[in-house]
């Protein structure tokens, strides 16, 4: 009786026989395709069939690549950023120190030539506050009665008067501006000649001219420069331009609004003039002439009785 085994257990050809069939077939198709390329379609093909499932087992590599990515290029971004607005904090302030170095060296420059145009001896200074009063208008400059400053002397800048000097001390001086209430200063108007005085409105930060008449020929625009009839400020030197007038025929008076020339409320360096206040002389002492002037005839008391002739 011949044994065979069950159909379940038949291996078929020895392995060695299959690997050594399907290493050939392997060969010969490598030749092939590398010879004639004849496996391309197939290769396509196999490569669209088998993309979705690379697609899925790439999947949560290249998710987890971009969420890293992400978080990765968001705090890079903030970091540059904190680095950009750094650089950029840095360059507004040294440009604001540059402008702020260029406004301050134009303003000298246009002092050293308001000084050079000037009759008078004249020195710079520099404000370093102002009042501590906030109903006046004062500020306090760097130089004092040991630089030769005296109370009365003139304040200007580059383009017109700005006040003058109340009080002094060794190192320092309060200037009371043009725009104090308490202040005044005699102008006269360019076009025509016409005096007049200037008074300070106070916080306003303009100037009036009070008790003008109000048919006065002055008008929107006039310039007004020092008289110089007061022997303080030397005559000439802008002061104020007419900005307003208000004529009320209910009024005698008209009323007068100016804007200073000067920077009154700005700048941060001033010209201080010589004072060259002159009190008018003394009436001179009458000498032999005026012993030669006729008297008084004083008449004799008349007695009690005796009658008048």
């Amino acid at each position: 009786m011949e044994h065979s085994p069950p159909p379940f257990f038949n291996r078929g050809p020895a392995p060695l026989v299959r690997l050594a069939f399907f290493a050939s077939l392997s060969f010969a198709l490598l030749v092939l395709d590398a010879r004639f390329h004849y496996t391309e379609s197939l290769r396509g093909v196999l490569a669209l069939a088998v993309y979705p499932l690379q697609v899925v087992a790439t999947l949560p590599a290249a998710l987890g690549e971009r969420i890293s990515g992400y978080f990765a290029s968001q705090a890079q971004l903030r970091d540059e950023n904190t680095g950009l607005r750094a650089k950029l904090l840095d360059t507004s302030q040294r440009a604001q120190r540059y402008e702020a170095a260029r406004a301050e060296a134009g303003q000298l420059r246009r002092l050293i030539g308001a000084a050079e145009r000037l009759p008078l001896k004249s020195q710079p200074a520099e404000i370093l506050y102002n009042g501590r009063d906030p109903y006046s208008r004062k500020v306090i400059i760097d130089k004092g009665s040991q630089n030769g400053v005296r109370a009365g002397s003139p304040v200007l800048d580059e383009a017109g008067v700005i006040g003058q000097v109340t009080r002094t001390h060794a190192l320092a001086a309060e200037v009371t501006l043009l725009t104090d209430k308490d202040q005044a200063i005699p102008v006269q108007v360019v076009r025509n000649g016409l005096r007049a005085v200037a008074f300070g409105a106070g916080t306003s930060g303009m100037l009036e001219l009070r008790f003008m008449a109000s048919n006065a020929e002055i008008q929107n625009g006039d310039s007004l420069v020092t008289s110089g009839i007061d022997g303080t400020y030397p005559p000439g030197i802008p002061v104020a331009t007419v900005a307003r007038v208000e004529r009320d025929a209910a009024y005698a008076f008209a009323r007068i609004v100016c804007q200073p020339a000067a920077g009154v409320e700005s700048g941060r360096y001033v010209l201080v003039l010589e004072n060259e206040a002159r009190q008018a002389p003394p009436p001179e002492e009458a000498g032999p002439e005026r012993d030669k002037r006729p008297g008084k005839i004083r008449k004799p008391r008349r007695k009690d009785g005796e009658s008048s002739p």
